[in-house]
């Protein structure tokens, strides 16, 4: 799956006494959230998650593999042909919508989300953050040109008319969160390069390497899109997580970067997190429901 460089470790230990909802609530009254979402709040929509617990092991590609092999990037964008028509028709679950109402109350600020399926902003948030990207866009490495994935998806069906259909004959899919399936008949898949026009003003399309335009193993999240993220931040109360796991550096920052503010940090996610040493409060329970409670429960700050 993209996302930044990270070494993983396993999570530490959540404290014995869980907390409850009622515990949750006591903390974020009267506060102004940000919140950071993980791969957990979309497993309620169909999307499943990478280190959940009932998760099974997954190997990433990498930048370097996915710029440096032709054969491991030919792979992705096959599955990736087949994963996206996935992600486009998943649709937000109850604790999107809820994140979505607890924004138009006031009482979140902003939201910063790992997820890359955009269905908080299918909820309706409108202050959103996609902190690795998005998975309906795609990037040329040489041009810097950016287009939508469906102008993509038309151009890979014409290289390879069939293929999604012969996939699914041999039931050699497994949908990932990052808009990717696992296919292992891809020798023959055809890539698009990019069709832009040449960067360097010479006749013809310019033929760059393109690439989802989502933050892989082995990239760093764009500079200026963090330090907005510090600065949503820095401009809530406290900062509630929801359905992340918090392994990857790029999401634990926010929230040892908020603990060192004094402010109140509240996990919500099933199954330790790393950032656990640094919460407030840790409950263990899903977000659909748990989120869902707090919109009746939150007031208004």
């Amino acid at each position: 799956m993209p996302h930044p460089t990270t070494t993983p470790s396993t999570p530490a230990a959540r404290p014995a006494s869980a907390a409850s909802v009622g515990e949750v609530v006591d903390v974020l009254r009267g506060h102004r959230l940000t919140v950071l979402t993980g791969a957990g709040v979309s497993t309620d929509s169909g999307i499943p998650d990478y280190r959940g617990p009932d998760s099974p092991p997954r190997t990433p590609m990498t930048f370097q593999q996915f710029v440096g092999d032709e054969a491991f990037r030919r792979h992705y964008w096959a599955r990736n042909h087949v994963g996206w028509r996935h992600v486009h028709r998943t649709l937000p679950n109850a604790g999107h919508r809820a994140l979505a109402a607890l924004e138009g109350r006031g009482v979140v600020h902003g939201l910063i989300t790992q997820n890359v399926d955009l269905l908080h902003e299918a909820a309706g948030s409108r202050h959103v953050i996609d902190l690795h990207g998005r998975y309906d866009r795609v990037v040329c490495l040489r041009c810097g040109t950016v287009v939508p994935r469906s102008a993509l998806a038309e151009r890979l069906e014409a290289l390879n008319p069939g293929f999604v259909e012969r996939v699914r004959e041999v039931a050699d899919v497994e949908i990932a969160p990052d808009a990717d399936a696992v296919v292992e008949q891809t020798a023959d898949f055809r890539v698009q390069a990019c069709w832009a026009d040449d960067p360097d003003g010479l006749p013809g399309a310019c033929g760059g390497m393109l690439k989802p335009d989502i933050v892989y193993f082995g990239e760093n999240v764009p500079r200026e899109r963090v330090e907005r993220a510090y600065a949503m931040v820095d401009a809530a109360d406290a900062l509630l997580v929801a359905g992340s796991s918090l392994t990857v550096q790029s999401g634990l920052r926010f929230v040892r970067h908020a603990a060192q503010a004094g402010k109140p940090v509240v996990v919500v996610n099933r199954g330790a997190t790393r950032g656990d040493r640094y919460a407030t409060l840790t409950l263990d329970a899903g977000t659909s429901e748990t989120l869902t409670d707090l919109v009746e429960l939150l007031p208004s700050p």
